[in-house]
């Protein structure tokens, strides 16, 4: 068989340990597992299949045709989608049970005419911005949508929802100020007629905030294994990104490197070409500034990051084509990791993992259990 060129490792198990972990620190809740965007990367289908098996009763998508794909692979646990634009159809998700978000009276209208088409009650989470400016309907506003929504015969308000902005920043005020809007825009539903559910906690609010679980608790990076917070809890790394040694070759002192000439061996050297680039997922911003784990240890990327392909100064050990190369992984064996990447691209490793989904980066999975 052949060395994989460019491969994404997802480990189920690992997904499955961190849902089950998640949603047993807010055991008063039910755990929405987010699996939006392919899956933050993963793969929506075999990460929604093997959270559910961990204990999610429900799945988060972005989009409603993310939630019909889910549905069309035979999950039938609740699922919300939230974010689609202006004349979206939404009738296909009102006959296939997916609860949809709406911020606006408009919004409410569209699904309400696709409960009609559908010729069914369409089940709605009404978003209220608390104060991250982006979905969600304005508090001057709010009341109307809550008022609108309990006299709309053919739409069933299941709860009431917003995003938390710093979470992630544990003692930031702002997240006790969306606590604050957001307990008034639940008095205001009431006072409409309405009885819903509500929902605000994300990864970082579920781990260090139990006051905002209430009734429904949305992890999204948490799941795949990557800590929001600077708070330890048992999350394992669920994405492993590796390739393999495709060429070796030893250069002399003063040869140099990739395009640009911007790495000059100072001693003869052996160099490892491995036939990953930007275009598979590795910045080109970690041209000379990144290691990968191969042969036992780890050894830096020398000169520029390549669309195609990365050299590896290897000093005087020997290293083999077809040798397995790590870019990243979990850390436990000392590889670098997805946030080591970000932290070094001043990024954040929900970007890292989610744009390892590409046309030449293939997926492997183990833990299944098919």
């Amino acid at each position: 068989m052949a060395a994989p060129r460019a491969e994404v490792v997802i480990d189920l198990d690992n997904l499955r340990h961190n849902v089950a972990h998640l949603a047993a620190l807010a055991p008063n809740a039910d755990t929405m597992a987010v699996v939006k965007a392919d899956g933050y990367g993963h793969g929506a289908v075999e990460v929604a299949e093997a959270a559910v098996e961990a204990g999610a009763t429900w799945l988060g998508s972005c989009s409603l045709a993310e939630a019909l794909t889910l549905r069309a692979a035979g999950l039938t646990v609740p699922i919300l989608a939230w974010l689609d634009p202006p004349g979206t159809d939404y009738a296909p998700g009102v006959e296939q049970d997916v609860d949809l978000s709406a911020s606006s009276l408009v919004q409410l209208e569209e699904i309400s005419a696709a409960a009609e088409k559908a010729g069914k009650t369409a089940r709605v989470h009404l978003k209220i911005d608390t104060g991250l400016s982006r979905s969600g309907c304005p508090a001057r506003r709010w009341s109307e949508l809550v008022e609108r929504a309990a006299k709309t015969h053919n739409v069933e308000v299941h709860s009431i929802w917003s995003h938390l902005a710093v979470a992630d920043e544990i003692g930031h005020r702002g997240t006790d100020a969306q606590a604050e809007r957001f307990d008034d825009a639940y008095r205001e539903a009431l006072a409409a007629g309405l009885d819903p559910r509500r929902h605000i906690a994300n990864s970082a609010a579920l781990i260090t905030r139990p006051d905002l679980h209430l009734d429904l608790v949305r992890p999204g990076i948490a799941i795949y294994g990557l800590n929001p917070v600077p708070v330890p809890t048992d999350l394992r790394p669920v994405m492993t990104f590796r390739s393999a040694v495709a060429l070796t070759k030893r250069i002399p002192a003063g040869e140099s490197v990739s395009y640009g000439l911007t790495w000059t061996a100072r001693e003869d050297t052996n160099l490892a070409l491995v036939p990953v680039g930007y275009a598979d997922g590795v910045p080109r911003s970690l041209s000379n500034r990144m290691d990968v784990w191969l042969a036992g240890r780890r050894r830096p990327v020398v000169g520029r990051v390549c669309m195609d392909q990365v050299v590896v100064d290897c000093g005087d050990d020997a290293v083999a084509e077809g040798d397995e190369v790590v870019l990243f992984g979990s850390g436990d064996r000392g590889e670098p990791t997805a946030r080591e990447w970000a932290d070094t691209t001043g990024t954040i490793d929900y970007e890292i993992v989610t744009g390892m989904y590409r046309p030449r980066v293939t997926r492997k999975y183990v833990g299944t259990r098919r």
